[in-house]
Order: structure tokens, then sequence, then C-alpha cells
């Protein structure tokens, strides 16, 4: 096969992986990529098991193959996306500690860390990355999440300059926008378009970024028939259920069918969790104004 050919196949596995597109990826034929191909093809597909649900499957498969950096650092992702936590950082740590110059490591290890509320770690592993573009978007989503939109921005705009085109990188800058705003919404909006409605592709991801730019423009209508359509033919997609319990909310529509349909598809959903947050500070502060009869 050609060398050019297969790294190209490689970047397929990549970007699909990145659009949501699971089960592209663990179908997809690896057999034909070169050597050095092989290890990041597998780690994609054993991660896209994890993001599907299927941690316990994902162990068992690397079973006693741990020993390999690469693999030691999915182990830990699903040994989190299976709550054990302590674990996880256990290894992550360790892998960090005496790998930190390999890629695989940086960014699941990054995943672990951020994941366990440890951003400073997180970070310091990620910024030994040589030009990982996982490691960029890792970064960024770090830096919105600690409400930094300003070294989200500079993190994107250092990646653009050697890697323009790149889907991550786009991607990445889409979510800076969506943070930013104003002019920014319609910008991201119509990179999700063009991901979600190229040929030959699926992206659940793509399509809940769409929606989410549409809902803050305001097209509350276009929102709810982006993602309408998609939970038809991916009912199960966890993304999906939760933006469609915010837009129903932005809609006032009903939420709880979705909420219970979120539970049994992905009970640790951040949504979820945020709800019953919510729901708990309401009773304890309604319940200072209870009307109390005295005896």
């Amino acid at each position: 096969m050609d060398p050019f050919s297969a790294e190209g196949e490689l970047i397929n596995i990549h970007n699909a992986f990145h659009q949501g597109q699971y089960e592209t990826v663990i179908d997809f034929d690896t057999s034909a990529l070169s050597p050095e191909n092989q290890l990041p093809a597998r780690v994609l597909k054993l991660r896209a098991l994890i993001a599907q649900g299927q941690s316990d499957r994902a162990l068992a498969e690397i079973s006693s193959d741990d020993s390999v950096p690469d693999l030691a650092a999915v182990k830990a992702l699903a040994q989190h996306a299976s709550a054990d936590e302590e674990s996880a950082l256990q290894l992550a740590q360790d892998l960090a500690e005496n790998y930190p110059d390999n890629a695989t490591v940086q960014v699941l290890g990054g995943t672990v860390f951020q994941a366990l509320g440890k951003s400073e770690e997180a970070l310091a592993l990620l910024a030994k990355h040589q030009g990982s573009l996982e490691a960029v978007a890792l970064i960024v989503q770090i830096h919105l999440q600690q409400n930094r939109s300003d070294l989200a921005l500079k993190e994107v705009q250092a990646a653009k300059r050697w890697a323009q085109d790149s889907l991550l990188v786009n991607l990445a800058e889409s979510w800076v926008g969506l943070r930013v705003g104003g002019e920014k919404y319609q910008s991201a909006f119509y990179v999700y378009e063009e991901l979600a409605s190229a040929p030959g592709t699926s992206a659940p991801l793509s399509i809940v970024g769409q929606a989410v730019a549409e809902l803050h423009l305001g097209r509350i209508p276009e929102a709810e028939a982006a993602l309408s359509t998609a939970l038809e033919k991916y009912p199960d997609e966890a993304e999906l259920i939760s933006n469609t319990i915010v837009l129903n909310v932005l809609a006032g529509k009903p939420t709880e069918d979705m909420e219970s349909r979120l539970k049994q598809v992905q009970p640790s959903h951040a949504l979820l969790a945020d709800i019953q947050e919510k729901n708990d500070l309401f009773d304890v502060a309604a319940a200072k104004y209870a009307p109390r009869v005295s005896s």
C-alpha cells in the first residue's frame, strides 16, 4: 500500500473520531496500515469504544498490553470512564512522570487530570507537546472551562500558523467563537454546517455544534429540526440528548422525558449533575421560606 495513502487513512480515522463517528472508527479496517500507524489506529479504536460507554470492553482488549505507554494511557481513560477514579489518577500520574513526551500520554493523561479537577497538572503535561493538534484542542477546552477565552484564543491563533486547514484547529476556533459571541456565532455555525453536511459522512457531534450555534443565533426552530433529525438516527448519543434538554428549556417545553433518557444513556453526564445541584439549591432556598406552624 502507498505510504502516503496509508497516512491518509489514519487521518480519516482521526477525523471520524473527532466528528463523533465512533462506529466508523471501530469498524475501520486497519490491516493495510503501516506498522508505525497500527498503534495510533488501535488507540483511536479503543477510545471510540470508551466514548460509546464500552469501557469494560476496552479494558479487556488492552489486557496484558498495558506495558505499552500509549495503551496504558487508554487504560487510565477507561478506568476513569468506569468510575475507578483512584486507579485512573494513579496511572495517569505514573505515566506523566515516566513518559511525559509521549503524545498519547499527554492527551489522555491530560484528559484524566482535567476530568478530576487537576487543570494545572493537565496543562503542565500538555505543554510538553511537539505539534500535537489533539493537545492544542484539549488546552483550548481547558482554558474555556477556566473562563479564559483570551488564553484559548491565543492557543488557537498560534496553532493556525502551522495547521491552518486542520479539522481540530477549525473546531477549536469554533469553540472559542461560541464563547466569545457576536459575529463569531455565525462563523462557528458555518464550520459545523460544513462538517455536518459533508458528503459521505454522518457526524452527530458536528450536528450538535451546528444546533448550539443556531441557539446562540436565536434560531430555535432550526436548532430543534437539526437535533430531532439527528436523534432519530442516533437515539443514544448523550450530547444530542443533553443539548435537546437545553433547547427544550429555552423553548418552554418539558424536559423530564429527555432527562430520563440521558440518565439511561449516561447517568454521570455533567448536565444531570448540574440539574441535581440546582434542584438541591432550590430545595435549600425553599426550606427557608416554608411556613412554620407552631403547636
